[in-house]
């Protein structure tokens, strides 16, 4: 599984319903409206390249009110449960 960030900048008065029509769109797991340096963030999970391009380029880029994309590939994935999961290797 392929797992990416989208950092969207968006037209200020689209953010909300923008991240809601973004939230339906296949490939997408999850959609955050943010402050910082993105107005959206979606994150989007696929299994090969080429869908991370056609969510991307073809679905995510062409919504009304998107100005502009970042995308983000993430390598791997950390978490709380698998650092615990980890140091606890040989307490038994």
């Amino acid at each position: 599984m392929l797992s990416a960030f989208v950092l969207i900048a968006a037209e200020p008065q689209r953010i909300a319903d923008l991240s809601e029509e973004l939230a339906d769109v296949d490939g997408v797991a999850e959609v955050y409206s943010t402050a910082g340096e993105a107005d959206i963030v979606a994150v989007v999970r696929v299994r090969h390249h080429d869908e991370l391009a056609e969510v991307v380029t073809r679905r995510i880029s062409v919504f009304d009110g998107v100005l502009d994309t970042r995308t983000l590939i993430a390598f791997r994935a950390y978490s709380r449960h698998d650092l615990e999961a980890l140091f606890s290797l040989g307490e038994e």
